[in-house]
């Protein structure tokens, strides 16, 4: 059973970063390292950015106070527009398991926005929104 989609309109976020490749085993301890950089994770909103490069961002919407050169962190936004989205429920780390087949299921509903990047949205420990930009007129 696939989870219902909705449209949704996400303002531009911006964000710290770390890189890794898609799809492959870096991922995790990319995001060991970005969750041990910033000490806690209490009140941060923290989202996967990924397209058809091949890269990966492990990001962190930017808040006062911090410091990304200090952390060893790269900036950038997160564009916001119209996606697509569907929300994975379940517990980590068996929730990945459902994020392609979710990806896939937007894929097959609407004309993805490749100028823009596909978002895994972190609401809660057992809650992923999955995000695909829209391209205009969808």
């Amino acid at each position: 059973m696939h989870p219902p989609v909705r449209r949704v309109e996400r303002t531009e976020t911006p964000v710290m970063f770390i890189e890794a490749r898609d799809g492959s085993d870096e991922i995790g301890p990319a995001w060991d390292h970005l969750e041990t950089v910033l000490g806690s994770m209490r009140g941060r909103s923290f989202l996967g950015v990924f397209d058809d490069s091949g890269i990966y961002r492990c990001c962190v919407q930017i808040r006062a106070g911090d410091v990304p050169d200090q952390l060893g962190l790269r900036t950038g936004v997160v564009p916001g527009g119209r996606y697509l989205s569907a929300t994975v429920r379940g517990p980590q780390p068996a929730a990945y398991a459902l994020l392609t087949p979710t990806f896939e299921q937007l894929q097959r509903t609407a004309d993805r926005d490749d100028t823009r990047p596909c978002i895994e949205y972190y609401r809660r420990h057992d809650r992923i929104d999955v995000l695909m930009p829209l391209r205009d007129g969808d």
